[in-house]
């Protein structure tokens, strides 16, 4: 075998698939239906028209080579042409590619090309409108004189691991390509968010994979949380190898947040960075994380680091929007604003804050009749009021008639369902809850809130040693937890008889209220401190004298009647009335 390197000079087309993670997610057996008609009806066709080489097939992409750029053009005018009529006679969701053309010289190994030339290729590609054909100059100036395609000048472009500037051209080819989403106004009430392409610091193209399949990810993963309005990937990946001033992206995109981010491999081991700016408020940082992870398994490793970013970024985004709306009147709020102060006000579980955050409630579905979020937590903090006895109406009719309008609306709203899971155990309708529940973990496995719900839900229904694993991912997936999964993985550990665990975490709860004190009075009468127990139960009697453990019980939904005795003799033990 000849270790001597052969060369020639080529085009080189790169071709790829818009959207096909996001397509496939809705809809798997359609766009591999869809795909595999372009490859039988247009590709494998067209290639044996112009004299093309197929090079290499990535699933919803192609690497294509050409021993002229006059066919290497003509094929991809053709092939968006064809792609086009497709889309006008198929009833399902469109598919569209974009393509990079570039001629230059390339190496020839094993039946593989490398080389100069299919790098830029490789590169002009994901900056082509779908639908699209871009090309470098070489091709203009090959091709111009030799084939009736029109070209349209696009500027000069720095494209990634290019030392150069290219000048790049747009191939004109008669289709009318998709407009690009309409930007919304920065003072729309959803936070908005566009998720730019991460960089890739490393030369590898294994890398340079990871990095635009974490954005892609990212980007599918955020689109879940209805409370968040994100930027296409098309209009995203529009800024890929472009260096501009992060407040102009955000001004041209009409979004408020900007995530960027980096991924650089050094041997076996990868390093990701990922940081959320507030492009409207002086580029001020909201928050950064760096990910250090030995490499195991590329794709594994990709879950891991998405999962992680897409849990963090709701929460940090809405801690950012409550510090501005906190400086705002309430009569000046929009609905989205009021929704975000009346759950800050709903977290506090006191009578006084819940009174206020039903106020703001009202005034948003009074605005907004139309806005799921705010029905749903209308139903939500009128039940706690209900929960707690704070309204004179001891009824979930209230709340569950919110909550038939909030599913009325969007039904495909995952904290609607995790609100309507949560009002089934209310009601100790532990069928209701696990179908809701099962719903909103569907919709959204991401939200910290449904992971710890679900964690919830199985210790109340007998599961507790299940339900602390789920209680834990949840505090996991969003290290900026509310305090309150402290409250609810606590009673996982006691209803599990884990109960040196359960006083630990029950003493992570600030405030001293008589829920703290009645929570840890009953995990140290069962460990067998009655010392501890009583010390506590007699806090509870102080804040609240009129309390029974009857009435108290009365409150919590355990589904096994063993856990509410178990319960009971614990309390008890700390000396509180029955």
């Amino acid at each position: 075998m000849s270790d001597e390197i052969i060369r020639r000079l080529a085009a080189i087309l790169v071709a790829d698939m818009v959207g096909f993670s996001s397509q496939m997610e809705v809809d798997e057996k359609g766009t591999l239906d869809r795909l595999r008609h372009c490859r039988k009806m247009l590709i494998f066709p067209g290639l044996e028209k112009h004299n093309g080489q197929m090079i290499k097939s990535t699933g919803d992409g192609a690497l294509i080579e050409f021993a002229s750029v006059v066919e290497a053009v003509n094929f991809a005018i053709e092939f968006q042409q064809g792609v086009a009529a497709f889309n006008q006679s198929a009833v399902a969701q469109d598919i569209l590619f974009r393509i990079g053309i570039n001629v230059g010289d390339v190496m020839i190994e094993e039946g593989d090309i490398f080389g100069d030339g299919v790098n830029v290729a490789a590169r002009l590609e994901p900056l082509a409108d779908p639908g699209g054909v871009l090309v470098s100059s070489a091709v203009v100036e090959q091709a111009g004189t030799l084939s009736n395609a029109k070209f349209e000048e696009s500027g000069e472009r720095s494209l990634k691991n290019i030392a150069r500037k290219l000048k790049v051209f747009r191939a004109v080819t008669g289709v009318e390509l998709p407009q690009a989403p309409k930007t919304k106004p920065v003072d729309e009430d959803r936070p908005s968010i566009a998720v730019l392409p991460f960089t890739c610091m490393s030369s590898g193209a294994e890398d340079e994979y990871l990095a635009d399949g974490m954005t892609e990810d990212i980007l599918t993963g955020l689109s879940r949380f209805k409370e968040l309005f994100v930027i296409s990937r098309t209009s995203a990946f529009a800024y890929k190898g472009r260096q501009e001033n992060l407040q102009e992206i955000a001004a041209d995109l009409g979004v408020r947040y900007i995530l960027e981010g980096s991924v650089r491999r050094a041997g076996m081991r990868v390093r990701v960075t990922a940081q959320l700016i507030d492009a409207l408020g002086g580029d001020r940082h909201v928050w950064a994380d760096r990910y250090d992870r030995q490499i195991e398994d590329i794709f594994e490793l990709q879950d891991e680091l998405t999962t992680a970013i897409i849990a963090t970024l709701p929460g940090r985004m809405e801690a950012a929007e409550q510090e501005r709306v906190t400086r705002k009147k309430p009569e000046n709020m929009a609905a989205y604003e009021l929704v975000l102060a009346g759950k800050t006000l709903h977290h506090r579980s006191n009578r006084d804050a819940n009174a206020q955050a039903l106020e703001h409630l009202d005034r948003a579905v009074e605005i907004a009749p139309d806005y799921a979020h705010a029905w749903a937590w209308r139903a939500c903090t009128f039940g706690q009021a209900v929960g707690y006895g704070w309204v004179e109406d001891t009824t979930l009719e209230r709340a569950i008639k919110y909550l038939n309008r909030a599913q009325e609306l969007d039904d495909k709203d995952s904290d609607v369902h995790r609100l309507a899971s949560a009002v089934g155990i209310l009601q100790n309708d532990f069928d209701a809850a696990r179908r809701h529940q099962e719903k909103a973990l569907q919709l959204n496995p991401n939200d910290d809130l449904i992971v710890v719900q679900q964690g919830e839900l199985l210790t109340w229904t007998g599961a507790p040693e299940e339900g602390v694993v789920w209680i834990k991912k949840a505090m996991k997936l969003n290290p900026y937890h509310p305090e309150r999964f402290w409250g609810h993985l606590g009673r996982a550990h006691f209803v599990a008889r884990q109960y040196d665990d359960a006083i630990d975490c029950f003493r992570k709860l600030s405030g001293g209220d008589e829920i703290v004190h009645v929570s840890l009075a009953a995990a140290m009468g069962a460990a067998g401190d009655e010392k501890g127990a009583r010390r506590h139960g007699a806090e509870v009697l102080k804040l609240a004298p009129d309390f029974t453990v009857t009435n108290y019980l009365a409150t919590l939904h355990y589904a096994r009647p063993e856990d509410e005795k178990h319960h009971r003799q614990a309390l008890l033990l700390a000396n509180l009335p029955d």
